[in-house]
């Protein structure tokens, strides 16, 4: 039955700002030197004909989410098409409801929208990267509910709000497992205002002044690892690996763990890129730092993605790996059937981003709960609104420890109008964020503060007279 607080989209803008790293990322094969942001906005209307506005951002992070021959400009030009497609399909999508309900019902229709984009193309987007493109649509209409009622989103995923409980969404995989009469609030945890901090250790970061070649930047923010972590504290460490160099990946835990024991780092993970395709090239460098270095070996709390992305395409049995160290799905994570059969192979637990729609993420979010697997939010690199976003999920998922953010690694300049607002959130201090000033309405960005101007927008799609 409908509810008065029921909204609609009837109105869409995109927005293209493009950044650029102060220092290359590697991702993969691929290292990465700029990349495109897509924001949105969204007008959505009730049944009493108010309406409100809300933003949604997302990276287009066109090496993490399509891995492919073709260039990396052409990628993104292509997702920036799509982007332009799902724009008209939101403002003309016909469904009402909550946001989770227009989500979850908007995205059953995305693949279908993805293969006609496809036809003909030789190399086809992939669902990773369609639902990558959706993200800010998806995002800027959680957020316009919150501001169209006058409560944060995060109090909105409740019995009150909607009028689907989540057993019309997910399936449990056993029938001990119920869905019914449950909502997402159900599964989050109270919101934490203080996180712990991942930074990440990127393939090409130095890490011993033997490793400096005299070309690095020079600028107000540290180069070797070393005095990063003393410049912020640092607790916890992301060590991006090779994942087809067993011996540099070995070499390299050893060099940022050693680092990272004299200079009172706590804990570490590491993202093999995935890149590898038998369990056994995770375990023999697990094993051998076990024997040779026990104390980085206990330093390790999980293992990120060493596997492709295509799950259904490469079912590996994983159980191995997982029992030497809890084993994260990153990439393959695309939404809650696909964490379904994760768990099966042997994976025990989920990394979350807000870059595949948030609908998606709380749903994964809450069926891993429900079904006793630990969650981590892992970073798309987010600057500027996406990183409120992104922290606000780490702050109520209860997450294994804190949060991955490393955009004021990579792109700090590009968050200079955010960080006014919110200081906290795009500086590390004592190893951690603070979400403090996030607060209001919606998803509590205070827009109104931020002093940025956008470019022209991509498109303006509205739907009838609600423009």
């Amino acid at each position: 039955m409908a509810k008065p607080t029921d909204i609609s989209p009837v109105a869409v803008s995109l927005y293209f700002l493009p950044v650029t790293l102060r220092v290359p990322l590697k991702f993969g094969a691929e290292t990465v030197e700029h990349l495109c942001i897509a924001r949105v906005k969204m007008k959505v209307r009730d049944a009493a004909g108010r309406t409100a506005v809300g933003w949604g951002e997302t990276p287009l992070s066109a090496a993490w989410v399509w891995p492919s021959p073709l260039g990396y400009e052409e990628r993104e030009v292509i997702l920036q098409q799509f982007c332009r497609e799902l724009a008209s399909a939101w403002a003309h999508f016909e469904g009402s409801g909550h946001p989770m309900e227009i989500g979850h019902d908007f995205e059953k229709t995305l693949a279908a929208q993805l293969a006609k984009f496809n036809e003909g193309r030789a190399e086809p987007v992939p669902l990773l990267g369609a639902l990558v493109c959706c993200a800010s649509f998806d995002l800027a209409l959680h957020d316009a509910f919150g501001v169209l009622h006058g409560v944060p989103t995060y109090e909105t995923y409740n019995a009150k709000y909607m009028n689907r409980d989540l057993a019309a969404m997910l399936e449990p995989a056993t029938p001990a497992v119920s869905f019914e009469g449950l909502y997402p609030e159900d599964f989050l945890t109270p919101r934490r205002d203080q996180l712990a901090a991942w930074h990440l250790v990127g393939g090409k970061d130095p890490i011993r002044e033997d490793e400096l070649t005299g070309e690095e930047i020079v600028d107000e923010y540290p180069v070797l690892l070393r005095d990063w972590i003393r410049a912020d504290r640092l607790k916890c460490l992301k060590i991006k690996l090779r994942g087809n160099d067993r011996d540099w990946d070995y070499q390299r835990l050893v060099d940022v763990g050693l680092v990272s024991m004299q200079e009172g780092v706590d804990w570490l993970t590491a993202d093999f890129n995935c890149l590898v395709h038998e369990p056994d090239y995770v375990n023999v460098i697990l094993d051998r730092l076990l024997e040779e270095y026990p104390r980085i070996y206990g330093m390790l709390l999980y293992i990120e993605q060493p596997f492709p992305y295509d799950l259904e395409e490469h079912r590996i049995d994983v159980h191995s790996v997982s029992a030497r160290k809890p084993l994260f799905m990153d990439e393959s994570a695309h939404n809650w059937e696909l964490v379904r059969l994760g768990r099966e192979l042997g994976w025990t637990g989920v990394a979350l981003k807000t870059c595949k729609t948030q609908t998606g993420a709380l749903l994964s979010l809450c069926w891993a709960k429900a079904h006793g697997m630990t969650l981590m939010v892992q970073d798309l690199t987010n600057p500027m609104l996406s990183q409120v976003t992104h922290a606000l999920l780490a702050a109520h998922a209860g997450t294994i420890m804190g949060v991955e953010t490393n955009s004021m690694q990579f792109y700090p300049a590009a968050s200079r109008a955010e960080e006014i607002v919110h200081p906290g959130l795009f500086k590390r201090r004592d190893g951690e964020i603070d979400l403090g000033t996030v607060r209001g309405p919606g998803f509590g960005y205070r827009l109104e503060e931020i002093e940025r101007e956008l470019p022209a927008p991509e498109c303006e799609v509205c739907r009838g007279d609600h423009g």
